[in-house]
This record gives C-alpha cells, structure tokens and sequence, in this order.
C-alpha cells in the first residue's frame, strides 16, 4: 500500500463530505511515536457517516467485502491501493473517541489527519485483546510502548476505565506503577 498516495486521497475526500473519522491502528501509533509495521489503514468513523463512506470508497475504485453493525472492510483491486478497515462509532464510547481525536502532522508536515489520543488507542487495544487473546502479545506490546512514552501526559483516570472494563485491573496497576 502507498500510505501516502492513499491517506491523501482519503482524507480529500473525507474532508469534502465532512466525515466525522479518526485513524486508529498501526498507522496511528506511528503517529504517536510507537511504531509498528502494518499493511493497511484502520478508521474510526461516525455511524451516521457509512453512507457517504460507501460512496467515497466506490468512488476511489474500493469494493467493500465485509460490513456488520461494527466494522466494515475495503479492499481495492489494485495493490497499492490496499486494505482500509473502518470501526463504526455508535455508542458513547466510541463517540467520546471521535470528540478527543487530535489533528496531527504526517508526511512531514505534508497532511494533517485527525488521529485517536493515546488513551483511547489503548482502550481499543485492550477491546482487541479481550476480543481476541491471539492478538495479546502484540495489543500489549503496542500498550506499553504508549505508557512508556507518553506517560506523564496520560489520562489516567480516563486508561483505568478502560482497564476495568475489561477486568484488566491488574494491568493497569503494574501499567501505572512502573
């Protein structure tokens, strides 16, 4: 995938229909100084947005290939274009995710894109971990490079929400404590 040719190209077109979206994923820790490789672009976006988001992927040459409730996925034909995944945003949660999104510099400086704060990068790490506990060595790994690196700049009250909503309290101590 030709991350910059496609996150151009995306956010030209989130911009002219006004979609609510956040990155989130590996992309998005690399923003935040923790990177990780990846292969594709991960969003969150406003529920109420899926439509104009349909559009805008059909119109870039995406097809959508698996869509829920919750998540939706894009692939395009062509392999420089890639894969985008996209969480829907519905419940307070998430929408609070959206609202607390920061605007950051990419490409140096080239692009501004809105991208989740490291709080909430976390909360969705620790979701997929509990979704998925195949993913755990990875999810944690990317958690505690967010802790170590932006630690005294974090919501703490905010992180341990997160953690003890999925009864990861004992992580959270051990997170906070080192």
């Amino acid at each position: 995938m030709d991350f910059k040719v496609v996150t151009k190209n995306i956010l030209e077109a989130f911009r002219a229909a006004d979609v609510r979206y956040s990155l989130i994923g590996g992309f998005a820790l690399g923003i935040w100084e923790a990177g990780r490789s990846t292969v594709d672009m991960d969003f969150l976006v406003h529920r109420d947005d899926l439509d104009k988001i349909g559009k805008i992927m059909a119109g870039l040459g995406y097809e959508c290939k698996y869509k829920t409730e919750n998540v939706s996925q894009y692939v395009s034909p062509l392999k420089v274009f890639g894969e985008i995944d996209f969480i829907h945003a519905f419940r307070n949660a998430s929408l609070e995710m959206l609202g607390r999104a920061k605007e950051k510099e990419i490409f140096n400086g080239e692009m501004k894109i809105r991208v989740l704060c490291p709080e909430d990068l976390i909360g969705l790490k620790l979701q997929a971990m509990k979704n998925n506990p195949s993913r755990e060595q990875t999810d944690r790994a990317d958690i505690e490079t967010l802790v170590s690196l932006h630690r005294e700049k974090l919501d703490w009250e905010l992180l341990e929400g997160y953690f003890k909503l999925f009864n990861l309290e004992d992580l959270f101590k051990k997170l906070r404590n080192e």
